[in-house]
């Protein structure tokens, strides 16, 4: 499964482009009064600030490792979802069969279960990838403006569970799972109790019976897995302070960086006055190339602590999860036709 998300240096402009124009207003702000009211003594020295930038590029380092970490045990929990997925939907085909069933089931029967246990695989995916989808407290990356205008959005807002469990599951499992607050687990379960009743009848070998339900279980732990990351956020106190640190050294550099380019600019006068005297402006660039560097480090790993809540950064579930429908519903024999299309890809990102 292939993940395509590519960003241009206009997307990247664009993606931090307000805290770019609030950087720029700051530092020049501060160069004007600086040099329009010489103001030569409201400064600080490099050594402490120094010791601050030092701080705040550990703590987003950790936090960026940490939100990484995250996003790569999404990936892997999905990827084993992927490889699992296909595996239960060879194991149906070729364990489900007439070799201990007595009495034997006609071979329309067979199909139908089947289908009857693949479907509902594909529901229960359904289910996980919307519990993974729905929105915590603590996730906000998708508020941002960016988002909001360039319409980031999961195709988990714009539908409903019930639009996407229906077409896979009869009415009777329907009304089970939706009585159930974790529509998932309910999901398993029903599968865990169809199988046991395919085995009842010898439509399913005892070993071939054992060997789904070790599936089953797998399902389970990669959805636990799954759901302790969604349900269970980077640390707050982390996230917080780092995001209150990172401002507080992007707020306290002009008080440094503006009197270092006034003292260089003194030095240049003695050979060239008008560079001197104007030397100090060449602050402004510097200082916003520094503060865009760490906020949008310190961005990064906001964007990246929460990788279900459907951003560009996060981990697709939502792609992962129809591409194992095609690929189920392919090896079904069924038409092309009647096989759902995989979702748009909006602005080199997968969902």
């Amino acid at each position: 499964m292939h993940i395509k998300k590519t960003y241009t240096t206009k997307e990247m402009f664009l993606w931090t482009r307000f805290e770019t124009m609030l950087f720029f207003f700051i530092i020049t702000f501060w160069v004007a009064v600086y040099y329009f009211f010489d103001l030569s003594w409201l400064k600080i020295p490099w050594t402490p600030l120094a010791l601050i930038g030092t701080a705040v590029a550990f703590v987003i380092g950790f936090q960026n490792n940490a939100a990484y970490g995250r996003i790569w045990e999404a990936r892997k929990i999905w990827g084993g979802i992927v490889n699992t997925s296909r595996t239960f939907g060879v194991f149906v085909q070729d364990m489900v069969n007439n070799e201990y069933a007595k009495p034997a089931m006609s071979k329309d029967d067979l199909k139908k279960e089947i289908k009857v246990l693949t479907y509902r695989h594909i529901a229960w995916m359904n289910a996980l990838r919307h519990a993974m989808r729905a929105p915590k407290p603590w996730e906000t990356t998708m508020s941002h403006k960016t988002n909001q205008e360039w319409n980031m959005r999961p195709p988990e807002l714009d539908s409903d569970l019930d639009t996407d469990l229906k077409p896979y599951i009869s009415d009777s499992d329907y009304e089970y799972v939706m009585s159930k607050g974790n529509k998932q687990t309910a999901m398993l379960y029903l599968q865990s109790h169809h199988l046991r009743t395919l085995k009842e009848t010898g439509v399913i070998w005892e070993f071939s019976f054992l060997e789904l339900e070790g599936v089953i279980q797998e399902l389970f732990t990669l959805q636990g897995k799954s759901e302790r990351i969604k349900n269970f956020p980077y640390p707050r106190h982390f996230a917080t302070l780092n995001h209150f640190f990172m401002w507080i050294f992007v707020l306290l550099l002009p008080f440094a960086l503006v009197p270092q380019f006034a003292s260089i600019g003194n030095e240049v006068t003695v050979n060239s006055p008008l560079v001197g005297d104007l030397f100090i402006w060449l602050a402004i660039p510097f200082y916003v190339i520094v503060a865009w560097i760490f906020h949008t480090m310190e961005r990064i790993g906001r964007t990246g602590e929460n990788p279900f809540e459907g951003t560009a950064n996060d981990v697709p579930i939502s792609t992962i999860s129809r591409g194992i429908e095609i690929d189920l519903r392919q090896n079904l024999g069924e038409s092309e036709d009647g096989i759902p299309k995989q979702f748009e890809i909006k602005h080199n990102t997968q969902f």
